[in-house]
């Protein structure tokens, strides 16, 4: 058996993606573009997801530089029934409820815009994804002065702690 790291293109960690694993490809593609058109308006994104029989990638959605990327990314991985989802207007929080419950999807690996790498190993079979790096090592724990920062933030963007 052989693993790899696979490093999931993003120029500049400018977009956000989701990597996960579903199955039926053929349905299971359209329906989560049409998922995530509704669960944020004004959404752009790229769905590719890898099908085992005829193992190619299949491609939707609404942005063409978001297509190639999420293409290109599921091709790396190349594990049958792998998808990836880049998008822009939106952050994984916001459409993560709506994939898993997709009755299709079995899980979701990450959802970031951090440098990611996706672990994947290869058998005879195939390949299948063991799971993700996601941004960089953690060096120590938030002080008070980080704690206030988070929390400023976070009201900020509208979530109340207090």
């Amino acid at each position: 058996m052989k693993v790899e790291a696979v490093k999931i293109e993003n120029p500049g960690e400018k977009y956000q993606i989701i990597v996960g694993q579903a199955n039926f490809s053929v349905y299971t593609i359209d329906d989560l573009f049409r998922a995530l058109l509704t669960a944020v308006p004004g959404i752009k994104c790229g769905v590719a997801m890898n099908e085992a029989v005829p193992k190619l990638v299949r491609v939707t959605g609404n942005d063409e530089e978001l297509k190639e990327l999420a293409g290109k990314n599921a091709l790396a991985i190349a594990a049958s029934h792998a998808y990836v989802i880049v998008f822009d207007n939106a952050f994984p929080i916001n459409v993560m409820n709506t994939v898993k419950m997709h009755p299709a999807v079995c899980n979701i690996i990450v959802g970031s815009a951090n440098p990611i790498e996706i672990i994947v190993a290869e058998t005879e079979l195939g390949r299948a994804i063991l799971g993700a790096v996601d941004g960089t090592a953690v060096t120590k724990t938030e002080n008070e002065e980080e704690k206030r920062e988070r929390r400023e933030l976070c009201e900020k963007l509208g979530y109340k702690l207090d």
